[in-house]
């Protein structure tokens, strides 16, 4: 072989082996979220109503000290598809909330007690509070933060998402960021204030480890044992639905409809491909004879 031919072999063999080496070293550096298994998931998957209630009492107990539920009202806990609370619960619970109002005769906002139709108060008064309390970081509102994280799966996973119908990748990625607190690596170095997640893009992320194991307490069972595990990896779970909810609170009417529609139109079809044959066979048969 010549010279240049060498050369070009040479070249096609190195960028073949840094083309092999450069992936596993991006999936080291940043591994994808692990796939779960969702009560919700696919196209007739729905809400687990006890899994909600508990991720709602660990948003509620933990995560609403620094983030918002801002387009959640406290009557969706009690409508159907939600964790249908009762009526009474959620009375009391809006009860236990000062909701700003106003203003009054006087020209005055003032503090009431919430209410069922009232949306569940911010976290903080405003954005440069949030911030000053969480050392320069804006904690997200978690009304549609379910929808609105994900990660790339790339290729060919993309494409079998899209038969499988896989809509999953936010709740995995919040139970994965939830779960993936650890001691950096040797050499990996931390800015004051931030955390090492092994999940969270750069792997450094201001939000301290919030939650570990036995830090809520669940409802007991009748046989006096909590009705699920009191373990970061229940509460992250739990809490990831309940979060899905929030971004999406009719999704269960959704899915429902959505499989009407699909079997409306398989009969719409069958009835005018069946028209169509039997509006050309009278023409055929007409021509035939003519």
């Amino acid at each position: 072989m010549s010279k240049p031919g060498l050369l070009i072999v040479g070249a096609l063999a190195a960028m073949a082996a840094i083309s092999a080496i450069t992936p596993v070293r991006a999936a080291e550096e940043m591994p994808h979220p692990p796939r779960e298994s969702w009560s919700f998931s696919g196209p007739f998957g729905t809400f687990d109503r006890a899994q909600l209630q508990r991720g709602f009492k660990v948003y509620r107990e933990v995560c609403s000290s620094c983030h918002s539920l801002s387009l959640i009202a406290f009557r969706n806990l009690s409508e159907p598809g939600g964790p249908e609370f009762s009526e009474a619960q959620v009375k009391a619970l809006a009860a236990e909330y000062q909701v700003t109002d106003g203003p009054n005769d006087a020209g005055d906002m003032f503090q009431r007690p919430g209410r069922p139709a009232d949306r569940f108060p911010p976290a903080f008064p405003n954005e440069q509070a949030a911030r000053a309390a969480n050392g320069g970081a804006l904690p997200p509102d978690f009304s549609l933060l379910a929808k609105a994280r994900t990660y790339e799966r790339g290729f060919p996973w993309f494409v079998f998402d899209a038969f499988t119908q896989y809509q999953e990748q936010g709740p995995d990625y919040i139970h994965a960021i939830l779960t993936g607190y650890k001691d950096p690596p040797q050499g990996f170095e931390l800015n004051p204030g931030q955390h090492y997640n092994e999940y969270f893009p750069g792997h450094r992320i201001a939000m301290p480890k919030p939650i570990n194991d036995g830090q809520v307490e669940y409802p007991k069972g009748p046989d006096g044992q909590a009705q699920a595990p009191e373990t970061v990896e229940q509460y992250s779970r739990d809490v990831a639905s309940f979060m899905v909810w929030a971004a999406e609170p009719h999704m269960e009417a959704r899915k429902q409809m959505g499989f009407k529609v699909m079997v409306f139109l398989l009969i719409f079809a069958g009835l005018v491909y069946f028209t169509k044959k039997r509006i050309w066979a009278k023409l055929h048969d007409e021509k035939a004879h003519a």
